[in-house]
């Protein structure tokens, strides 16, 4: 794969593995969380996002993406003064061009993603590597990042040869023999188990869990030499109750885990749902109360599980 398609890159990254790190979000993702705090990253295709607080159409009549669209997309209505610039978004996301992000001197369109070249991402994290603590390295997200392993893949065994530290977040919803074979360039792994239940975890991310329960068994069977943390985001009235978190526990157990990440909820990615021009299933949930995340961290530690509460990861 001589290219892929990268949404963002954070440097200094203290979240998301080891020491300070190089963050790379790879577009593409098999699952459709509800709560999802990257709805940018879902799709394998750049997409076009309004920010409008920056949009020049108000204050001085700017039109310029209009008259740039093609398709038609970006349209005003004529018949309310001083109306913003709106999108007929089916056409948006047809675009394969995007005009209207080049017109606007604003900046208030842009896109989701770059396409980047390995000798492309190599240079970033060459350039980021002066400056990570020891124990520093890169992390592969998303989006799931397996959606492009080869990619992955290719990044990860040149970062070895580099003698640099690999990690990833990953959904490990993705077959057996790609997931294994990435998995063999990374030290570090942080694998997301939203629910036990099969049936539960397809009606709130679109699919079941038994390739990623499988795959999570299949790297335990392989002798994996790396450290594997299991996260569970904590969603309210889904996938919080004491039945769900034993029975993640007994799993856990039965494989030798001993290490589980809970992350609260937070709506850090509601407003890129707006510049989308999508709706937020979860706009109106408040952040997991203090006292609910110190319950499920005890559920995990009375069954021997070290547990700790992530802040500060977007998922």
């Amino acid at each position: 794969m001589d290219k892929a398609l990268i949404f963002d890159i954070q440097g200094f990254s203290v979240h998301d593995g080891p020491g300070s790190r190089t963050l790379i979000f790879f577009a593409g993702c098999p699952l459709r969380c509800a709560w999802c705090s990257n709805p940018e990253g879902l799709e394998l295709k750049q997409k076009v996002m309004f920010v409008g607080k920056k949009c020049k159409r108000s204050k001085y009549g700017c039109t310029r993406c209009v008259e740039a669209c093609p398709h038609r997309a970006a349209y005003v209505n004529d018949a309310e003064e001083g109306a913003p610039v709106a999108f007929d978004r089916e056409a948006c996301d047809a675009c394969t061009t995007f005009e209207c992000v080049h017109a606007c001197y604003a900046e208030a369109l842009k896109l989701s993603g770059t396409w980047m070249t390995r000798d492309e991402v190599q240079d970033v994290v060459l350039r980021d590597r002066k400056y990570w603590s020891d124990g520093g390295g890169v992390t592969f997200s998303g989006g799931e990042a397996l959606m492009q392993h080869e990619f992955v893949r290719e990044i990860a065994q040149w970062c070895k040869a580099a003698k640099i530290n690999t990690a990833i977040e990953t959904t490990a919803y993705a077959e057996q023999q790609v997931f294994l074979d990435v998995m063999q360039h990374i030290d570090f792994a942080f694998i997301d188990i939203k629910h036990m239940d099969s049936a539960r975890h397809r009606e709130k991310t679109g699919v079941g869990n038994e390739l990623i329960l499988g795959n999570i068994t299949a790297l335990v069977r392989s002798g994996w030499p790396g450290r594997l943390i299991i996260r569970m985001p904590a969603i309210r009235g889904y996938n919080d109750t004491d039945e769900n978190i034993r029975a993640m526990a007994d799993f856990m157990n039965e494989r030798g885990l001993y290490e589980a990440n809970i992350l609260p909820f937070h709506r850090l990615g509601d407003s890129k749902y707006t510049q989308l021009g999508k709706q937020y299933a979860y706009a109106d949930e408040t952040p997991t109360p203090e006292d609910k995340l110190e319950h499920m961290q005890d559920l995990f530690l009375e069954q021997r599980i070290a547990c700790y509460v992530a802040e500060g990861v977007m998922y």
